[in-house]
């Protein structure tokens, strides 16, 4: 992959914006995608403006910069390069400051998104500081389970914000930031789930998407699975990954257990993949295995001295979300020594050979989908809409 282009010259918009959509990485991009669309089918001569990526462009924004070039190493990567990082910014803030959208939408990614609020703010560009252009926010920053006190300079620089989980309304009851559940974008009409329950197909092992996550949990999901094949030799194991460098990561693991190699195939990240039981680090993954109702666990492991130090700063039961949302082992959690090849393995094939195990996954699946569901009162493009007139 080429390296991301760090000279920063924004077009101008095509006729007077009325709304900014800043989103960093590419799940905020499609989840942004998916609001615009939906927006623009209800009100079609707005005219909105992104910087994000391909999804925003495809749903009719008009694309400043990609700035999904950057989610492969992320912001705080990027910052290395600090005057290019400034330059970033700078432009960002001198495009708003010249044009002066009705709205700037922030989706995700606090690194950047909240730097530019701030800065915003103190430019007295923002609403609540006396300016022009409403600032709001789609997609919370994980505010309750670390660094919670960012929700008061939240408060502080933004008109709104929407939240995904229904929990997050309360997190923010003691700021005077107005604070909206608008359903999660995984039960919007037109998404898919990428996975799917199906009792013949091979077991799922998702070892995550960063590149120092998997290479510490996927030899545990693979020795699980060896493991599983003493029992059930004829098991089949399928492995998700979102770019070449962890498909190759993933492949050397795999290379060093005899045996292992023709039963676990690779999949990239595209389309529906169906499985029999999953294993899955804690991340977006699992709540989408969650929602297809299918049996599994959450494996994590971390840096010794971060999860010690996570331990101390960080006060939640669980790390899964599904279990975080039904606040209850909706799938059983094996983090740090308990995450070992032969617990794992167990459960593993409690999963596939227990029908009791399929039917509480059911009903957990269910409890979820309920929580999740659009609000009555309008979702999020509803939101956005109302602070465009």
């Amino acid at each position: 992959m080429s390296k991301p282009r760090l000279e920063f010259s924004f077009p101008d918009p095509e006729g007077k914006p009325d709304v900014l959509v800043i989103a960093g990485e590419h799940s905020g991009d499609e989840h942004a995608a998916r609001m615009v669309s939906d927006m623009l089918a209800k009100e079609p001569d707005l005219n909105v403006v992104a910087i994000g990526g391909r999804h925003l462009e495809a749903a009719g924004a008009q694309l400043l910069f990609d700035l999904t070039q950057f989610s492969i190493v992320g912001f705080v990567e990027v910052i290395k390069h600090l005057r290019a990082a400034f330059r970033l910014l700078d432009e960002i803030l001198r495009w708003i400051e010249t044009h002066q959208p009705r709205v700037v939408c922030f989706v995700d990614y606090p690194g950047l998104n909240l730097k530019i609020a701030s800065k915003l703010f103190d430019k007295g560009l923002a609403n609540k500081a006396g300016g022009p252009v409403r600032l709001v926010y789609y997609i919370s920053p994980q505010v309750w389970a670390w660094k919670g006190k960012r929700r008061f300079q939240m408060a502080k620089y933004l008109d709104s914000l929407a939240v995904i989980f229904p929990f997050e309304v309360d997190t923010f009851a003691d700021t005077d930031l107005e604070t909206k559940f608008v359903g999660h974008p995984f039960l919007t009409g037109d998404y898919d789930l990428p996975v799917q329950y199906d009792p013949d197909a091979p077991v799922l092992l998702l070892a995550g998407s960063r590149v120092g996550a998997v290479s510490r949990i996927a030899p545990v999901l693979f020795g699980a699975f060896h493991e599983c094949l003493k029992r059930k030799e004829k098991l089949k194991a399928t492995s998700i990954y979102a770019t070449d460098t962890l498909k190759n990561l993933m492949e050397s693991e795999v290379a060093k257990t005899p045996g292992l190699a023709g039963r676990i195939s690779f999949a990239r990240n595209e389309g529906v993949i169906k499985a029999s039981a999953v294993l899955t680090s804690s991340g977006t993954m699992s709540l989408n295995c969650a929602l297809a109702s299918i049996p599994g666990a959450v494996v994590y492991r971390m840096n010794t001295l971060t999860y010690w130090m996570g331990k101390v700063l960080v006060k939640l039961r669980f790390i899964g979300i599904a279990n975080l949302l039904l606040d209850k082992p909706m799938y059983p959690e094996f983090i740090q020594g308990r995450a070992n090849a032969k617990a794992l393995a167990t459960e593993l094939i409690e999963c596939i050979e227990n029908i009791d195990r399929l039917r509480s996954t059911r009903l957990h699946s269910a409890e979820l989908r309920e929580l999740l569901s659009k609000p009555v009162e309008g979702g999020v493009s509803d939101w956005l809409r109302g602070f465009c007139k």
